[in-house]
């Protein structure tokens, strides 16, 4: 198919990670993924079998990451578009009464889950010298709200991240720290409750956001962009 591309997308599992997943599979892309969830995985490999890859991987842990990334680029390919959009979101509470091991996990996940999977999947796409990584930030990464500190501080490191990235890629390449929108997920849910359900459904934003996210190139590199 013209225009095939290979995707790497961690969070594959759930909420915008799979609906993203349908909709580049949709549009015979190959995808690789992953997700935590063992039954979530066997599930998608179900659904969507080779050339789409999927595998269990907790991005905190360097060496499945490291094991993963190796599986990847032997089976599937180097790809032309990582997405980094596995993430987690603190249970709403005031800084200080965020326990510590909600905090750490929330930046294991967040902030380290996405340098980790950089250090073993983007090394090939420099050597290449082309490809696209497009990192998941938030409207909270650009502002902040009471009760989300651990997440908007994970995610203004996101911007930072990436944009520091997109200087260091060689001419060709780019990287984007992207804000989804407000979306009905799992996530929004813990932070908004019920009124999550007034935003759109992941299925609805994955429509429009798997074209925007496909559009994006060297042009757009080290730009805090939105999904439109």
């Amino acid at each position: 198919m013209p225009n095939q591309r290979i995707i790497v997308l961690t969070g594959a599992t759930r909420g915008l990670g799979r609906a993203l997943l349908t909709e580049l599979v949709a549009a015979g892309h190959t995808v690789a993924g992953c997700g935590r969830n063992a039954r979530d995985i066997e599930t998608l490999r179900a659904t969507y079998p080779a050339p789409h890859s999927f595998a269990t991987v907790d991005v905190r842990n360097d060496d499945e990451v490291a094991a993963w990334a190796v599986e990847v680029l032997q089976s599937v390919g180097v790809p032309d578009l990582l997405v980094n959009n596995a993430a987690l979101m603190n249970t709403p509470a005031p800084l200080w009464k965020v326990p510590a091991s909600e905090f750490d996990t929330l930046m294991a996940v967040n902030v380290c889950g996405v340098a980790t999977v950089i250090r073993h999947v983007v090394p090939a796409m420099v050597q290449n010298r082309r490809g696209v990584i497009v990192n998941l930030s938030s409207g909270w990464g650009r502002s902040v709200s009471s009760n989300v500190a651990p997440y908007c501080a994970s995610k203004w490191a996101i911007e930072g991240l990436t944009k520091a990235l997109a200087e260091e890629l060689p001419a060709g390449m780019a990287a984007v720290p992207l804000n989804p929108g407000i979306i009905d997920t799992d996530m929004l849910r813990q932070s908004f409750g019920a009124a999550a359900s007034g935003y759109e459904s992941p299925e609805h934003w994955a429509h429009r956001a798997a074209t925007f996210i496909l559009s994006l190139g060297p042009k757009d590199s080290g730009k805090s962009l939105s999904v439109s």
